[in-house]
């Protein structure tokens, strides 16, 4: 967590959270959510804006966190902003030599497990936690299977969910 982000929770502890407002899709891209895109519709379905701005993903990026119950936010200044996830609270992206990593940019570490959902999406679990294979990096994700480096088992979503304690909607 950034430093100034720290300060700010200690001038101000008390600032109510925030929900809905922010969002997360199953390609690693936040959505801003305001109040008229909320009443259009739920997310993924009616996605909002996407934030597209650098240096405001980088931030929202390095402040991303998750507290005790699996709800994952972004700690803005004093206000913690709950993100709504489409599928899970990391998308894994991979490289050409099999290192996995998150949207965020984090080393995923050793895969510990991997999950196909009734989708047939594909989640890793890592000691960062569960995530989804970005659709782009499917390849090097096929290849990993082929060579035995991981192995599929099936599992439904709400399980996997369940499993990892991972709350995809947040509310107060």
């Amino acid at each position: 967590m950034d430093d100034i982000v720290k300060a700010a929770l200690k001038k101000w502890p008390n600032v109510p959270h925030c929900y809905g407002w922010l969002a997360l899709d199953a390609r690693g891209d936040w959505y801003m959510r305001d109040e008229r895109i909320q009443h259009a519709g739920p997310f993924p379905t009616v996605k909002g804006s996407r934030i597209e701005h650098p240096k405001l993903r980088d931030f929202i990026e390095r402040n991303y966190e998750h507290d005790e119950a699996g709800c994952w936010f972004f700690q803005n200044g004093p206000q913690r902003v709950y993100v709504q996830l489409e599928a899970a609270p990391w998308i894994w992206r991979l490289d050409t030599s099999g290192a996995v990593h998150s949207h965020t940019g984090l080393a995923a570490g050793t895969v510990n497990a991997c999950w196909i959902d009734e989708q047939d999406r594909l989640f890793l679990a890592t000691p960062q936690g569960l995530g989804l294979v970005h659709s782009m990096d499917m390849l090097e994700a096929a290849q990993a299977v082929e060579q035995g480096q991981w192995q599929p088992e099936p599992c439904s979503h709400a399980e996997l969910l369940r499993r990892y304690g991972v709350v995809i909607e947040p509310r107060p």
